[in-house]
This record gives C-alpha cells, sequence and structure tokens, in this order.
C-alpha cells in the first residue's frame, strides 16, 4: 500500500532542488533525513515518505535532476556537430565555470557525494561510477572521432588520452572545493590542450613526407 501522511505542504522541484544542495556539500551518506526535511521546508516524516519513499530514491531523483541541469556542461563531449577538440575544450571549460560558481556547492556533486563510503552504501557509490563512465564514454568516441576524421594521427594512444582527459575533469572538484580559482583551471585548460595540438601536429607532418 502507497504511505500516506498529511497533504504535500511544500513544491516538489524545490524540495529536490534543496535536497540536491546538502548531498552535493555533504555527500550521501553524510546527510541525515533530518537535515533534508529541515531544508525542504520542515516538512514531516509522513510527509517525506509519502513524495521521496527513501532517502536513496530522493537521490536518485536528485542525480537526475543534476544531470539535466548543471550535469549538461558535458554535453559537448557527445555533440557530433562540433569538431572533437574543440568539443573537448569546450566541455573542460563550461565544467570548471560551473564548478567553481559559488550559487551552489562547489565541484561536481557526481564526483564528491559518494567518494567514500561504508560497504552498505556501495551500491550508491557504485551508482555514481556509472553516470560517470557514461562521459568517460563519450570522451572516448570525441577522441575517436578526431582520429577517424584525421584530426588526430592513427597512432595516438586514445585510452591514455581518455585518462588524461577524464582525469583532469575529475580533479577539478577538489580544485573547486580547494579554492583554486576559475582563471586559474581555465589556464590550466589551455595547456593541457597543448598536448592534443602538438599529436595533431604529428599529422600535419606526416601530410609533408
Amino acid at each position: 500500500m502507497p504511505r500516506t501522511g498529511r497533504p504535500r505542504a511544500f513544491n516538489r522541484d524545490e524540495a529536490v532542488a534543496a535536497a540536491m544542495h546538502l548531498f552535493w556539500e555533504h555527500g550521501y551518506e553524510s546527510t541525515s533525513l533530518a537535515q533534508l526535511r529541515a531544508a525542504m521546508g520542515d516538512i514531516s516524516a509522513a510527509s517525506f515518505y509519502a513524495a521521496f519513499e527513501s532517502k536513496e530514491a530522493l537521490f536518485r531523483e536528485v542525480v537526475d535532476q543534476y544531470i539535466s541541469s548543471y550535469g549538461q556542461v558535458s554535453e559537448s563531449f557527445r555533440d557530433t556537430s562540433i569538431p572533437p577538440r574543440a568539443a573537448i575544450e569546450q566541455g573542460l571549460r563550461r565544467s570548471a565555470k560551473m564548478q567553481t560558481e559559488r550559487s551552489h556547492p562547489l565541484g561536481c556533486l557526481l564526483v564528491l557525494s559518494a567518494v567514500t563510503c561504508s560497504p552498505e552504501q556501495n551500491h550508491i557509490r557504485e551508482m555514481l561510477a556509472k553516470e560517470r563512465e557514461r562521459v568517460r564514454g563519450w570522451l572516448k568516441d570525441c577522441i575517436e572521432r578526431a582520429v577517424a576524421n584525421g584530426e588526430l594521427p592513427d597512432s595516438t594512444d586514445i585510452d591514455m588520452l581518455v585518462v588524461l582527459f577524464e582525469t583532469f575533469l575529475r580533479g577539478i572538484s577538489s580544485q573547486a572545493r580547494d579554492h583554486v580559482p576559475y582563471e586559474a583551471i581555465d589556464d590550466a585548460i589551455t595547456q593541457l590542450l597543448n598536448v592534443w595540438d602538438v599529436l595533431s601536429a604529428k599529422t600535419g607532418d606526416r601530410g609533408k613526407i
């Protein structure tokens, strides 16, 4: 039977947004039901369970909401209408900008909300790992497209480049939490992309032989 309780006295979208900020700031396991209910407008336990069923179900809804909003900064990685280098540059710079903004918690929710957890919550960590794996796949497809269209040479170590760019992307979270300014991260992205340019130059050199 569905749970019953007093009628909802809160806006669901606002409640999910409030929960998102808590999970983003404190992590899944460290965010208590009491904190969630208070942030959602001091709703009762009955109202919470009637609306969301459980903390885990709420978190899954939060992740979906995050991906469809803040997470859109990574969408360029899979946009085949953008040249591969530009797609990666755009995704990195937009991600750095979003993660260092002060209008919400710093860093990336998908990286920070379950970095460590108890064995009982491993499924939460695995859920977030699958979401990050999805973005990793977009990066790989983007780099493979660059090789296929001649932007990068056939000899390119695709897996190495995926690790390089994804390690930087995920590392933005810790830099943002340590209050490294966007400008510094943006400059680092410019230097990182020199790796791509050096590889790309090899394609041009090959054509001169």
